[in-house]
């Protein structure tokens, strides 16, 4: 059974990125050596892998990836530390418009 990992990477520069592979080692080391200089790792090296999840099947780790993309940077290291109270915080609507902010 082929595996697919998850993962987020920490930059050099402190930001964040987020990738799928089948090979979690061999893809760590290609971010390090710094392959091609279009990639946004490339001028952020080293990078450190800090948070990495395993899947079985390529759409479902294709669906978590695309979502963590989407994250902001707080919600990320929630993730990343396992605070799940503060993840559960920055995940509801901070929107002031949002419905839950009305009374009835």
């Amino acid at each position: 059974m082929k595996l697919f990992y998850v993962y987020i990477l920490k930059c050099n520069d402190n930001s964040y990125y987020v990738g799928i592979t089948n090979d979690i080692e061999r893809r760590l080391e290609k971010h390090n050596e710094g392959n091609s200089s279009n990639s946004y790792t490339f001028k952020r090296r080293p990078v450190k892998l800090v948070f990495v999840e395993t899947y079985n099947d390529f759409q479902v780790a294709e669906i978590w990836e695309k979502k963590l993309k989407g994250w902001s940077r707080r919600k990320k290291e929630a993730l990343i530390e396992k605070n799940w109270e503060m993840l559960k915080e920055y995940s509801s609507c901070q929107n002031n418009s949002h419905f839950s902010n009305f009374k009835k």
